[in-house]
């Protein structure tokens, strides 16, 4: 114990306390005398037993996104998997076209718990609101991150070559006739989506010229939105040939394609959920670029936990990888 107390820079009644699971000692004390304890290798269980219980907001989009239904399907997981930690994550919503609404919910959120995952929009002032609870907690982006906002870790895919690979697939599908092609953006706000505009531009340009990107259109992350955006630029560009998606949506842009005579169009979009896994199957969708939310969940949460104090090793951004999906493999 006089060994723990010295490497933890506590009192020996400290140590004691948190050895015998007596409560009543500050989070980051308990962290250290643990981890000094594992260290000095007393007990190979320790640290698996927490008397104090953390709680971490995780700050998503509701279930209505299908994508983020599947992130807090992978959080109630977690919650399992992070049982002997003492650690509870608790899922918030966001509501992603009010952009203005989400700095205010980032402050009341840090001040009432110990850590915070989100995915956001991106924005000067969600930034500086993320900033400044990363000066006092443990702070993640995950799927998408916010640049500028001093987050300790990002957990998501890299979107830029998520898009690449889109376009990728589109100018191959195409092929050397190349043609018009529409991106449906979710949000632009979205550093995510913006990067994949970008990948998605820039590989059509280097490799595929005949294939011509003629306009780029936001469903505001609505699925609604997918379907009224599809619906205009078919009757806007008749000459239309290909439809890239990023968001939310893929039924209703599917129902406009069939509506508007044109269901042989390539269709390439985002996330296997199960309801594009049905449109995939039946080829309305020509394919689909995977990112495996349960391992970004697992990822950010096991993250979360080392921030936290609570598991060992050091803390470091994680690219998801990206596994594209057709009729034949999904």
């Amino acid at each position: 114990m006089d060994d723990v107390a010295a490497l933890a820079g506590v009192s020996i009644a400290t140590v004691d306390r948190v050895l015998n699971r007596r409560g009543g000692v500050k989070p980051d004390r308990e962290a250290r005398v643990l981890a000094a304890a594992r260290g000095l290798k007393i007990d190979r269980q320790l640290g698996r037993s927490y008397a104090h219980r953390l709680r971490v907001a995780v700050l998503i989009q509701t279930a209505a996104n299908p994508f983020h239904a599947a992130l807090g399907s992978a959080v109630a997981a977690a919650n399992r998997e992070f049982l002997s930690l003492n650690i509870q994550f608790l899922v918030h919503h966001l509501d992603p076209n009010r952009p203005d609404r989400i700095p205010g919910l980032i402050d009341r959120l840090a001040r009432a718990h110990d850590g915070l995952i989100v995915a956001s929009p991106s924005s000067p002032e969600i930034a500086a609101s993320l900033r400044l609870a990363a000066a006092t907690i443990p702070v993640a982006t995950l799927a998408t991150d916010v640049p500028g906002s001093g987050r300790h870790a990002y957990v998501g895919a890299d979107d830029v070559q998520g898009g690449r690979v889109a376009g990728d697939l589109i100018g191959r599908f195409l092929g050397s006739a190349g043609g018009d092609v529409l991106m449906i953006a979710g949000l632009l706000s979205m550093a995510g989506h913006r990067d994949r505009e970008n990948g998605f531009r820039a590989v059509l340009r280097e490799h595929f010229p005949a294939c011509r990107v003629v306009a780029v259109e936001e469903s505001r992350e609505t699925a609604e939105g997918a379907g009224d955006v599809a619906a205009a630029a078919l009757r806007t560009h008749p000459d239309l040939r290909a439809i890239y998606l990023t968001s939310a949506g893929a039924d209703r842009v599917v129902e406009a394609l069939s509506a508007a005579g044109a269901p042989s169009m390539v269709f390439v979009t985002h996330e296997l959920t199960e309801d594009r896994r049905v449109l995939l199957r039946s080829r309305k969708i020509d394919a689909i670029i995977n990112q495996d939310t349960a391992i970004e969940v697992r990822s950010v949460t096991h993250i979360m936990a080392q921030l936290l104090g609570r598991a060992d090793g050091a803390v470091e951004t994680v690219l998801a990888p990206v596994r594209i999906f057709t009729a034949e493999n999904c």
